[in-house]
C-alpha cells in the first residue's frame, strides 16, 4: 500500500481530537444539563466541529499547494474584515465583556482562530519571494502581523495578541531577518506588555492574582485556585474518568480554556504526560515536515503551522499550571470550540500536503524512520 501522507502526524492529531471528544462531555456534562437540559449539549457541537474539521484536514490534504499560495493576499483581507465585524452591532457577539465572535443565528465564529493562520499563508509567500536579510523587506510582515494584533487586542483579546506577536517574530527569525533588526523588533514588542497589562486594570489584577492567587480567593485568584485544586487533585493516576469533582461550576470554563486540569484531575500527571507526548509528537513531525522541504514556501508554511501549535500549547499548559498569569486561549485539538477545532485540522491538512511532497523526496522507508 503507497503511503500517501505523513500517518503518524494524522493518527497524534486524529488521538488529540477524540481526547478532546471525551474530555469536553466530562467537563462540561453537568453544566450542559444544569444550563441546557442536556448534558450531550457541548459535546455534541464538538462532534460537528470534529466532523466538519476531519473533512476539511483530508480534503485539504489534497488540494495543490499552488491553490493555497494564490490565497495569500486574500487570506488577510478576509482576517481583516472578519476581525473589523466583531465590532458592528448585531453581528458581533459580546461574551464575558469581549467581543471576539460573529454571529449568525446560533451559528458563531472566531475570526482570530483564522487570522492566526493567514498571517502564516502570507508571510510563508512573502518571505519565499524575498530577501529577509535586507530592512526593507521585514516592513510587510511587520504591519500585518501589527494590524492583526491591534484589531484583536481591541476585542479586547490579549491572549491571542500574545499568540500573533510571538508568531510574527518566529517567522520573521525564521525567514532571515539579521540579528540588529530582530532586536529592533523586540524591544517595542517587550515594553509593549507591560504597557497592555497597565492599561487595563482588569489585566494588572490578573497578574496579582498570579504572583498571590490566596489574596483575593473569591476573586482574580479563584480560577488559578481552583485549577491547581484540579491538578493536585488528580496525583499521579487521577480520581477516575468522569469522576472530576471541580466540573461542579467549581472551576470556570472547564470545557475550553481550563479543560487540561480536568483531564490532570481525571487521569492525573501520568494522563498529562501522555497528552503532552502527542502534542510533541506533532510538532516534530511538522518540524520534521520543515526541515525536508525543498522548497521556501513549503518550509515557511509548514514551520508557520508548527509555531501555531507549539505557542498555543505551551501557553495554555502554563496557564494551567499557574506558570504565567492566567488568560483565555484555548488548547489545540482538544478545548470546546468549533471553530479553533476545524481551524487548527485544516491547518494539519495543509502539513500533510506538504508532508506528501516531502515523502517523494526523502522515501517512505526513511521518513517513518
Amino acid at each position: 500500500m503507497k503511503v500517501k501522507f505523513d500517518y503518524i502526524l494524522f493518527f497524534a492529531v486524529l488521538m488529540l481530537v477524540l481526547l478532546g471528544l471525551l474530555f469536553v462531555y466530562s467537563a462540561s456534562m453537568y453544566s450542559a444539563e444544569t444550563t441546557y437540559g442536556n448534558k450531550f449539549f457541548f459535546l455534541s457541537k464538538q462532534l460537528v466541529g470534529a466532523l466538519v474539521g476531519l473533512v476539511v484536514m483530508v480534503g485539504i490534504s489534497f488540494v495543490k499547494l499552488d491553490v493555497i499560495k494564490k490565497f495569500w493576499i486574500v487570506g488577510v483581507a478576509i482576517s481583516i474584515i472578519l476581525l473589523a465585524l466583531v465590532f458592528v452591532p448585531g453581528i458581533g457577539v459580546e461574551n464575558y465583556g469581549a467581543r471576539r465572535w460573529i454571529g449568525f443565528g446560533s451559528f458563531t465564529i472566531q475570526p482570530s482562530e483564522i487570522a492566526k493562520f493567514a498571517y502564516v499563508l502570507f508571510c510563508a509567500v512573502y518571505m519565499s519571494k524575498k530577501d529577509m536579510s535586507k530592512l526593507k523587506n521585514c516592513i510587510w510582515p511587520v504591519v500585518v502581523g501589527g494590524a492583526f494584533c491591534l484589531l484583536i487586542i481591541a476585542e479586547p483579546n490579549m491572549s491571542i495578541t500574545m499568540c500573533v506577536a510571538m508568531l510574527m517574530v518566529i517567522m520573521l527569525f525564521i525567514g532571515g531577518m539579521k540579528g540588529k533588526y530582530f532586536l529592533m523588533l523586540l524591544v517595542p514588542l517587550a515594553l509593549a506588555v507591560p504597557l497592555l497589562i497597565i492599561a487595563e486594570p482588569y489585566r494588572l489584577q490578573r497578574l496579582l492574582a498570579f504572583v498571590d492567587p490566596w489574596a483575593s480567593p473569591k476573586g482574580e485568584g479563584y480560577q488559578l485556585i481552583q485549577s491547581l485544586y484540579a491538578l493536585g487533585g488528580g496525583g499521579w493516576f487521577g480520581v477516575g474518568l468522569f469522576n472530576s469533582r471541580q466540573k461542579y461550576r467549581f472551576l470556570p470554563f472547564a470545557e475550553s480554556d481550563f479543560i487540561l486540569s480536568v483531564i490532570g484531575e481525571e487521569v492525573g500527571l501520568v494522563g498529562c504526560l501522555f497528552v503532552f507526548a502527542l502534542y510533541l509528537v506533532v510538532i516534530l513531525r511538522g518540524v520534521r515536515i520543515a526541515i525536508n522541504c525543498k522548497d521556501k514556501f513549503s518550509c515557511f508554511l509548514a514551520s508557520g503551522i508548527c509555531s501555531v501549535i507549539a505557542i498555543q500549547s505551551l501557553l495554555n499548559f502554563a496557564v494551567v499550571t499557574g506558570s504565567i498569569p492566567p488568560t483565555g486561549l484555548p488548547l489545540p485539538f482538544i478545548s470546546y470550540g468549533g471553530t479553533s477545532l476545524v481551524v487548527f485540522m485544516g491547518a494539519v491538512g495543509i502539513l500533510l500536503n506538504i508532508s506528501k511532497q516531502v515523502l517523494q523526496d526523502v522515501g517512505v522507508k526513511s521518513w517513518i524512520t
